[in-house]
């Protein structure tokens, strides 16, 4: 019953990464393995560091930014 539930939370908070994948795998492998270095990044452990790490999400953030401004 635990594994069913944790399932379906995973499922539930991750489900636009799930599609994501599914759909990069469809049209890229490269994309693929962007993606999974992201998580990679997001997931290893912080080395002594308190807070968790923002690289992922500065680097987003920035990649929004630079859009916005040469759309």
């Amino acid at each position: 019953m635990s594994g069913m539930r944790h399932g379906l939370f995973c499922l539930g908070c991750c489900w636009i990464l799930m599609a994501l994948l599914f759909v990069g795998g469809l049209m890229n492998l490269l994309w693929i393995a962007a993606l999974a270095l992201l998580v990679l990044i997001e997931k290893r452990p912080s080395l002594g560091r308190p807070h968790e790490p923002c690289e992922p999400r500065a680097a987003l953030v920035l990649w929004g930014a630079v859009t916005l401004i040469c759309a």
